[in-house]
């Protein structure tokens, strides 16, 4: 099975992210930021501003790449890239796809260190939403057979 490409957009205001608790495979059970995965005809920037309006009826007015996140294991449909961005200005009105999961304003602080979150998140998103002035990152996780983190490197 090919690699997949995916998107996920974190949505930044006033000290708080905007997460989707997911009730459908992959991550059942967790928060996540919105997204999903890249059309054959998009760009990562174009699936990144569908999948935020898709999932929360929410526009950016800008996204900012942030991070490229590999993720390996192997489990032949386990294999991800993700394009990583970051919005802080939005627009629009906040509409929960009901097939996704539930949306929420979460303080920052609680995303990071008290939410049940996919375990490469709890390693990248503070780098990514903490530290804005190192710039993208690039990062690749690796997991064993049954879908645990057993490496990372940034």
């Amino acid at each position: 099975m090919a690699r997949v490409s995916a998107v996920l957009v974190y949505v930044v205001q006033d000290d708080k992210v905007l997460l989707l608790h997911r009730n459908k495979e992959p991550n059942l059970g967790l928060w996540i930021a919105p997204g999903g995965k890249i059309e054959l005809h998009e760009s990562p920037r174009e699936a990144a501003f569908r999948e935020l309006r898709e999932e929360t009826g929410l526009v950016a007015d800008e996204l900012t790449w942030r991070g490229l996140c590999t993720e390996v294991s192997p489990r032949p449909e386990w294999q991800w890239m993700l394009f990583i961005y970051v919005a802080s200005r939005v627009h629009g009105r906040l509409q929960e796809d009901p097939r996704e999961g539930r949306l929420a304003w979460v303080d920052l602080d609680v995303y990071l260190r008290e939410l049940d979150i996919p375990e490469a998140d709890r390693i990248f998103a503070p780098v990514i939403l903490e530290n804005s002035d190192r710039g993208m990152i690039e990062a690749k996780f690796t997991y064993d057979g049954d879908l645990r983190l057993i490496a990372w490197e940034f």
